[in-house]
């Protein structure tokens, strides 16, 4: 029955394995006797998404300002409350990884959402009362003397209420989407479809979080009352924690199954203790694959990837086994399974790594964008209203939010019925997709620059003290590149949000979902890095002269704009590549028919 390796395995141990396949089987049948988990679906999803939605009005309300109001109310000085606004976001996003992991190890999904909101109104409560009482931040520049900054004890109570919001990000992001997800069954054709459509509708809750945040929670902040504009979000969140905590009752509620780190560790000092033993010829039968019944995990098949990990399930003559069938020593003998689960992590890791660069072009259509603005005529045609720089940015949001109910309800089904692929096409084609979006992005952006520097130096509108010509081209010429950025979003990010749900094993969901941003995270420190080096190379060279100036007429933005858009382009390529050996998770079963490729085992799927 069993292909062992001679120098590896005795008849004994042959004997062992056997009868540990046996009991396996017969777990099985025992536990398809349990009570089936009664999947709430649809009826789940008022709740889900109002607390999502009600929780990203609030979160992003409360965070979308905080640079002008730590100026203004805080009197802090712009590098200052820069640092800040940057040590906070740059936290909040890496505070995923271990709210992941204390999420899938120790107190589940549905506690650490829970305590999460909670957390997270608290914080936008103490925000509001820094705003509300006058002795919680210093007075305002001009009341009483010069401008004087925050007392200690003032920043203290500000960085409590932010270290709050820090706690609710890091326990809501990793698992908010998973948590909604874990509500359809993923192994009937309504659940997969609910759950194709539940990411969807999932990301177009944050682009509607993020329009409301940008234009009517902003505009009550900064023209109406800081107080109010604070109290808004902080209300939307406690409502957020009323839509989840009304939900209880209905809920699939999935069970912590352990360290999932622990156990890919276990992984590779199993690997490094066996790496001289040989790999046998037919691992599928002869590996180690003892199932526990209390596994959430579903069967993963075999795959001939990464086949210096199959090493640690090589049973040998030092391995000992209690009576359940379960090794003695998991440190020196894992099971199939948990080496599987492993490739699935290392496999993941290239395609991540790609996004880190796609990031990129995001991040600039978020700040260099404003700068274009700042100098551009933001006129409204007939009036005396100069629209904001940073409110150019609903233009993404709105081509997102356009855009998705479209695909998912319009070109979705008619894509379904072409590719038989349930979500109309892969989520690595997808991705792809999205990448040709952001290298055409970058390009329109350099040449609407090329043509915004041009009016500004030949027929400029006005000056700015500080940066210099306003160029007489209409703003709404940056509308192009915002809606391709948006478009480039709507299929590469949500494809990720997806991708990192179905690819990581089921305990190890929510370290996926946080997968996303720390990506966001990465970039953003990658871009930063980015400018800085090309800010301090082009400016030294007097020849060349500096892209990135204060004045942008003085600089080369648009060349900045093509090296983005050469890196993006090598980014696809190098996306492609490595698609090119992924393998989905589970070529038989339910991802398989993500795929459209059923019946199929270990085949490689193309983008």
């Amino acid at each position: 029955m069993y292909d062992m390796q001679p120098n590896t395995e005795t008849e004994g141990e042959k004997d062992i394995t056997t009868r540990n396949m046996e009991k396996s089987e017969k777990a099985a049948v025992t536990n398809s006797d349990e009570p089936e988990v009664k999947y709430s679906g649809i009826k789940a999803m008022p709740f889900v998404i109002g607390n999502e939605t009600f929780e990203k009005l609030g979160t992003l309300g409360t965070s979308s300002n905080l640079l002008v109001y730590f100026t203004t109310v805080f009197n802090m000085k712009s590098i200052t409350a820069t640092t800040v606004v940057n040590v906070f976001n740059g936290t909040t996003n890496f505070a995923t990884l271990l709210g992941a992991f204390l999420c899938d190890t120790y107190f589940g999904r549905y506690n650490t959402l829970g305590f999460a909101c909670v957390a997270s109104f608290l914080g936008m409560l103490v925000l509001t009362l820094t705003a509300a009482i006058a002795k919680l931040h210093p007075p305002h520049c001009g009341q009483s003397g010069p401008c004087s900054g925050p007392t200690s004890w003032q920043m203290a109570f500000l960085l409590s209420g932010l270290g709050l919001l820090v706690v609710g990000a890091g326990g809501i992001r990793p698992c908010n989407l998973a948590f909604g997800a874990d509500q359809f069954n993923p192994n009937s054709e309504s659940g997969k479809r609910g759950m194709s459509s539940f990411f969807n509708w999932y990301y177009f809750t944050f682009t509607f979080a993020m329009m409301v945040s940008l234009t009517i929670i902003v505009y009550v902040q900064s023209n109406v009352s800081w107080a109010w504009g604070l109290a808004i979000p902080a209300f939307l969140m406690f409502l957020s924690c009323a839509m989840f905590f009304l939900g209880s009752k209905i809920y699939v509620k999935v069970k912590p199954d352990g360290s999932p780190l622990t156990s890919a560790v276990r992984v590779l000092v199993a690997a490094a203790k066996k790496r001289r033993l040989k790999s046998p010829e037919q691992p599928w039968l002869s590996l180690y694959n003892h199932i526990p019944t209390s596994s959430i995990n579903s069967k993963i098949p075999y795959t001939d990837q990464l086949r210096v990990l199959d090493k640690a399930a090589i049973i040998t003559e030092e391995d000992t086994f209690n009576s359940d069938g379960s090794v003695a020593n998991p440190w020196k003998l894992c099971t199939m399974q948990e080496v599987e689960q492993v490739k699935c992590l290392v496999r993941v890791i290239p395609i991540w790594f790609s996004s880190l660069i796609f990031y990129i072009a995001i991040v600039q259509q978020q700040t260099s964008v404003v700068f274009q603005a700042l100098q551009s005529n933001r006129r409204l045609s007939g009036t005396r209203f100069d629209i904001p720089a940073a409110t150019y940015a609903v233009f993404t949001m709105l081509s997102l939010t356009l855009w998705i109910p479209l695909y998912d309800r319009v070109i979705l089904p008619k894509l379904r019925k072409i590719t038989g692929i349930e979500g109309g096409i892969t989520l690595l084609q997808k991705m792809a997709f999205g990448m040709m979006l952001a290298i055409l992005t970058m390009l329109v952006s350099a040449l609407v620059e090329v043509k915004r520097k041009s009016l500004a130096l030949s027929s400029p509108m006005g000056m700015d003290t500080r940066t210099g010509a306003i160029s007489s081209m209409s703003a709404f010429w940056l509308i192009p590149q915002l809606t391709l950025i948006g478009l480039a979003e709507a299929f590469t990010v949500i494809a990720q949000v997806e991708f990192y749900y179905k690819q990581f094993p089921e305990n190890m969901r929510s370290i996926g979902g946080s997968f996303l941003f720390v990506g966001f995270a990465g970039s953003n420190y990658l871009n930063g890095l980015l400018v800085s080096i090309v800010h301090h190379t082009t400016s030294r060279n007097g020849s060349m002269g500096d892209w990135l100036p204060e004045d942008l007429n003085k600089g080369k933005l648009d060349y900045f704009y093509y090296l983005v858009a050469g890196l993006q382009f090598i980014n696809l390529v190098y996306f492609v590549l490595v698609a090119r050996w992924f393998k989905y998770k589970g070529s038989v079963g339910t991802v398989a028919s993500e795929v459209g490729l059923e019946n199929m085992q270990s085949e490689d799927h193309l983008v």
